[in-house]
Formats: structure tokens, C-alpha cells, sequence
């Protein structure tokens, strides 16, 4: 399957402001891109890339004053099959994970593990370790938060979405990390592109949006706390400890958002 992915943000700025985007597929799907997908902007600006202490690929430029838009644009080959579980990937005992994987175990900025740890094993504790305990953490973190947009905002934390058990999929994202960071199982954020492919219509206007990958059987698998079941063309962007490390924008100084776009779009030969 041939998949038509890509964004474009628009925003007023009233000075000069630098930004770091990051909305560039993650360097793991490189090689199924038909071409590379480079950020561009309108006006045109000088963008310098880089990749983070994660590997994620980043551009970093400055607005001019006014209107500002940029994004990517790409093709992208994909399986177009729904995902499929490892139902016997097991846990890893810590001493016996890669030191690699060790800075996923730890409390973050919005995954505060270490305040969740005694909830997390009451209420996970006695499920079957590896695949079945991450299911029963994405099963309950499902059905505990209720999504909704008009109740988002960038700073709450995983345990304040415990407590007020609203929010948007970084939100879901969240809980489940900080809960699977608990019962010692290795567990990073990430965004990037699901499209409806495969769904049922009406499809709602498109969205990044955030999952989370763990570590078992000595590999990484994606698990996705929000919709908590299989979909057709997840396309990873980044990954890191949470979502202050993985920001679509980050905008050093005042700036208002004026459109927002994302598509992802089965090409049909």
C-alpha cells in the first residue's frame, strides 16, 4: 500500500521567533518514504537539521513576523495490513535488560512513575507478566480516561490524568507509561500519523497522535492506549521519555496558531 502522508502548520507571529519542529518520519521508516520528506516553509526560511539524543530528526529555523506556514509532504510504501500482536514476547528481569533501555524505567517530566508505583501493582500486579500485564495496564487506561479535546491541556501530567481521568491521547499515552515504568517494564512515548484506513466512515478530520512502544522479547512493540485496538498505517515520527521530549513545535516565543492540517491518505492505483 502506497500512503499520501503529511501537515502543514500555520502561525501569526508578531516578531522574529525561533522554533524546533519535529515532524519528519522517524529515521526507522526512512527507507519506505518514496522520496524524502523535507520540511519547507512559506515564506521560505534557512532550516537547519539535526538529529536529538534520540535519534529523532529535527529542523530548527526562525519565523519572520506575520504569517508563517510550513510542513512536509510525502509517500510512504506500508504493509496496509493491521498490526499483529507478539502474545509471547516475555518480560526481561532488569538486571538482564540492555543499558540502552535502562533511561525508559525512570520517572519523566510527565510520567511520573515513581508516584504511581503503588496504584500500578495493586491494580496490575497479579495480571501475567510481559504482553498480557501491558494489555491489562492499555485495557484499563481505556476505559478509566474519557477522551475529550475541549478538556486538554500541555501541562498535565500522568497522574493528574489518573485523578481527573479526562484527556486527549498524549494523556492516555502518558498513564500507560508511567504505569508500565512502574511494573519494570522498559516503555518510550511516541507520535506520529494513524490513518483511518481500514475504518468504518465517517472519518474525523485527521490528527497526530501519541502511543507508546515497550520493551519485550528483546524488541520493541507499539501498544496504543487511546484507540486500543489494531490499525492500518501507524507511521512513527519520534520517540522519547514523554512528550516534552518529543514536541511537533517547540515556539521560543509568543506566537498564535492559525491553521493546523495532517492527512494520511491510502493512494488508490
Amino acid at each position: 500500500m502506497r500512503i499520501h502522508i503529511g501537515c502543514e502548520m500555520s502561525f501569526d507571529f508578531p516578531q522574529e521567533t525561533p522554533l524546533i519542529a519535529m515532524l519528519n518520519v522517524h529515521y526507522s521508516r526512512a527507507s519506505d518514504l518514496e522520496r524524502p520528506d523535507f520540511l519547507t516553509s512559506n515564506p521560505p526560511v534557512p532550516i537547519e537539521s539535526y538529529r536529538d539524543s534520540f535519534g529523532n530528526w529535527c529542523n530548527r529555523f526562525v519565523a519572520p513576523p506575520g504569517r508563517f506556514t510550513f510542513g512536509t509532504d510525502a509517500v510512504i510504501r506500508d504493509p496496509g495490513t493491521f498490526e499483529m500482536s507478539e502474545l509471547m514476547a516475555w518480560q526481561h528481569e532488569v538486571r538482564d535488560l540492555p543499558a540502552e533501555t535502562l533511561l525508559f524505567l525512570l520517572p519523566s517530566r510527565f510520567c511520573e512513575s515513581d508516584l504511581l508505583a503503588d496504584d500500578a501493582w495493586r491494580l496490575f500486579g497479579h495480571t501475567p507478566s510481559g504482553i498480557p500485564r501491558v494489555q491489562a495496564v492499555c485495557d484499563f487506561v481505556h476505559n478509566h480516561i474519557v477522551f475529550n479535546y475541549g478538556n486538554a491541556r500541555p501541562t498535565r501530567t500522568a497522574a493528574e490524568a489518573y485523578r481527573e481521568q479526562s484527556g486527549v491521547c498524549r494523556d492516555f499515552a502518558h498513564l500507560a507509561v508511567t504505569f508500565c515504568r512502574a511494573l519494570n517494564i522498559p516503555t518510550r512515548y511516541c507520535t506520529g500519523y494513524i490513518s483511518d484506513i481500514g475504518m468504518p466512515k465517517p472519518w474525523a478530520s485527521m490528527d497526530f497522535c501519541a502511543w507508546m512502544e515497550v520493551y519485550l522479547g528483546g524488541r520493541w512493540h507499539a501498544f496504543d492506549p487511546r484507540n486500543n485496538a489494531p490499525r492500518i498505517g501507524r507511521i512513527l515520527i519520534a520517540s522519547g521519555r514523554d512528550a516534552a521530549d518529543v514536541p511537533l513545535t517547540h515556539i521560543f516565543g509568543p506566537g498564535l496558531l492559525a491553521g493546523f492540517r495532517v492527512w494520511t491518505d491510502e493512494i488508490v492505483e
